[in-house]
């Protein structure tokens, strides 16, 4: 049976080598190659929103891996998720985006959902994916959304502790009001590793080995 090839669409490059690690350890048998622009995510926080032009240039990403031979494309940015979602249609390889899966597990598995971000562009659309997606399931969900400012632009500026403290104290917060909490961004999933059982009240979902695991059941 011919190996079939994952084609993995960045925002960061710093993304690549914690997909790289998912990747060889659920899907052995399957060859990836990665594209990665840096510059969509800026765009979108210097406009505000995700605009026609970006989501235009995430379709010709989306057309470039399918060109490049990909038989399943997963998009790993969750800001641009609705442009993933809209060029999807016009793609002849099946287009994941990477939130989608762990969105899917949340509303099976509680009432009351937590989303987290430290950025309000990612926010508003893993935000927008739960209500759509609890709509399509046929369930009531509760949603709580929280905005960790601060803690992205720490990030950005090399200071992963402060993103890090940040980020857990929100998640600690939130655990005492939810059933299960979402991590809107692949970049805040390493956070999870160094919660204490306290901190792990509720179930917490990333989106990085929730969507590898999906994958592996599909290819």
């Amino acid at each position: 049976m011919a190996r079939k090839t994952l084609a993995l669409i960045h925002t960061s490059a710093t993304l690549v080598p914690v997909f790289q690690q998912l990747c060889k350890a659920q899907l052995p048998h399957v060859d990836t190659f990665n594209i990665v622009d840096d510059s969509l995510v800026r765009a979108i926080g210097a406009k505000g929103a995700l605009t026609a032009d970006i989501a235009r240039r995430v379709e010709a990403y989306i057309t470039s891996a399918e060109a490049g031979g990909a038989d399943f494309i997963l998009v790993t940015c969750s800001s641009i998720g609705p442009a993933v979602e809209a060029s999807a249609p016009f793609c002849a390889v099946p287009v994941l985006r990477v939130d989608q899966p762990m969105v899917d597990s949340a509303v099976s598995s509680g009432r009351r959902i937590g989303v987290i971000a430290t950025l309000p562009t990612t926010l508003n659309p893993t935000s927008d994916l739960v209500l759509r997606r609890a709509n399509i399931a046929g369930k009531y969900v509760e949603l709580t959304a929280r905005l960790v400012a601060g803690a992205f632009d720490a990030l950005m500026a090399g200071d992963a502790a402060t993103h890090d403290t940040l980020v857990t104290a929100a998640l600690r917060e939130l655990s005492g009001q939810v059933d299960v909490i979402l991590l809107a961004q692949a970049s805040m999933a390493r956070v999870v590793d160094n919660l204490s059982a306290v901190d792990r009240r509720v179930p917490i979902f990333a989106s990085p080995p929730t969507a590898i695991a999906h994958l592996a059941t599909v290819l």
